[in-house]
């Protein structure tokens, strides 16, 4: 892609509304733009990464065995006053009363709606088990939007709810999703930790969060260090006792903890040297909460010795937009965004340094062609800007390779390749730079 038909609008200085980093980078990189109070546009560069973001999740649940559909952002009052959580949500949510004077909202999560679904076909045990996801924005009316898209008003959220014959079946779903989740975030370029966790306004009695570390966390975790080098394990979905093994490594006596969860007692079991306190973001939250939602909207199954019960349910959230934040937080340093290889806007900021010099023109416009032939994604600054201002938005907008083209390489038949993350660099000729990216 061309950056002169591609729209940028990076700015040099930080802005002053931005209080944490990933909004002032966000900002900066001309990913997104502010609407309103915590409502943003997605401009090119951000929408990219929200994209790669979405397309990863959708990967992971579908390969564990979710199925998805689309649910819409208005939901009907009704549903919600049935469960009883219309008054309890509070003022987060968004109320709205149409031409006909029939009460709305917009939806904050959709364990309601899904009900209405889902009462509609599972008639049967046999029906069972089915797991439903969606990709949809929703919107929490914060008193005190802040931190751009981390605590924003209208999010991108991918949400999944199980739905088994019996306790014991909804576990095994859970434990599912709970490596659907160590999976995704590893693909991301992620490490991240469960974490047990209170449930919320959602309800239940397992719950926990996955978290990934940042220095500007919101909140402490502690863990065993192995934790962190622990191998994410494979797509055992359909292997119960592999299921359970992994969510009790994960979860067992030495798993993390937060600073509401007895940070003391960790602190007394685990060695100095083993134990890691850091900062962490939540990005994703699992919950098993039996039939508190079933029972009330009516999704009743029939059992083989004919009676008819409430199937048993969990929903799982990850913050899609929310992880462009995080990631920022977790993969940045003084210059700019250091962003994972999975989720990058562009593997490759190529960048002439001399745009009216005709030989820069032509070795810049034959390195586009030769990484765009070869499926490399790269965004080509062919501005008639300053050398500095290229290289500054270059280390700004974080791609994981940077192609520098000036006249004294060009005349020794040499491009500049750095990797953005060690700030490794080497002039190599246009052929070696295409393969030591291709072999990354």
């Amino acid at each position: 892609m061309l950056r002169t038909r591609f729209p940028v609008p990076t700015q040099k200085d930080d802005p002053s509304e931005a209080q944490i980093v990933s909004h002032r980078l966000m900002l900066r990189g001309g990913l997104v733009r502010q609407a309103s109070a915590g409502i943003y546009s997605w401009l090119p560069l951000g929408f990219r990464v929200l994209k790669k973001i979405e397309a990863i999740v959708r990967a992971e649940q579908n390969a564990a065995g979710a199925v998805e559909v689309l649910m819409p952002t208005i939901q009907a009052a009704d549903l919600w006053k049935t469960s009883g959580r219309y008054e309890d949500y509070g003022l987060e949510m968004l109320r709205i009363t149409d031409r006909h004077e029939r009460e709305m909202l917009y939806g904050p999560t959709n364990e309601e709606q899904i009900c209405e679904i889902a009462a509609e076909f599972l008639k049967s045990y046999r029906d069972l088990p089915k797991n439903l996801y969606h990709i949809q924005w929703k919107f929490r009316d914060e008193l005190r939007p802040r931190f751009g898209v981390m605590r924003g008003r209208e999010f991108l959220m991918k949400d999944n709810y199980s739905f088994d014959v019996d306790e014991a079946a909804a576990r095994l779903s859970y434990h599912r999703m709970f490596l659907a989740y160590l999976r995704t975030f590893q693909a991301l370029g992620l490490t991240s930790i469960p974490v047990r966790a209170e449930s919320g306004p959602i309800g239940g009695d397992m719950s926990h969060e996955f978290v990934i570390l940042a220095d500007t966390g919101e909140s402490g975790v502690f863990c065993d260090r192995g934790l962190l080098d622990q191998p994410v394990p494979g797509p055992v979905y359909d292997d119960p006792e592999a299921l359970q093994e992994i969510v009790d490594r994960w979860t067992g006596p030495y798993a993390a903890t937060d600073d509401m969860h007895e940070p003391a007692r960790f602190e007394r079991e685990v060695p100095d040297s083993k134990r890691v306190e850091a900062r962490g973001i939540e990005v994703g939250h699992v919950f098993y909460f039996g039939t508190k939602y079933s029972e009330k909207l009516g999704v009743l199954v029939d059992l083989p010795d004919g009676s008819r019960v409430p199937v048993q349910m969990g929903s799982y959230g990850v913050g899609v937009s929310r992880l462009v934040g995080a990631i920022i937080e977790a993969c940045h340093d003084e210059r700019g965004m250091l962003w994972p290889a999975p989720v990058a806007p562009f593997q490759v900021g190529l960048a002439n340094l001399r745009q009216n010099d005709p030989a820069c023109a032509e070795s810049a416009s034959a390195m586009y062609d030769s990484l765009t032939a070869a499926g490399v994604e790269v965004l080509y600054d062919d501005r008639e800007e300053r050398a500095g201002t290229k290289l500054a938005d270059l280390d700004l907008l974080g791609f994981p390779w940077q192609v520098v083209v000036g006249p004294r390489g060009v005349a020794r038949g040499v491009v500049e390749l750095r990797a953005r993350a060690t700030g490794e660099s080497a002039e190599v000729t246009p052929e070696d730079a295409l393969q030591r990216i291709q072999g990354a």
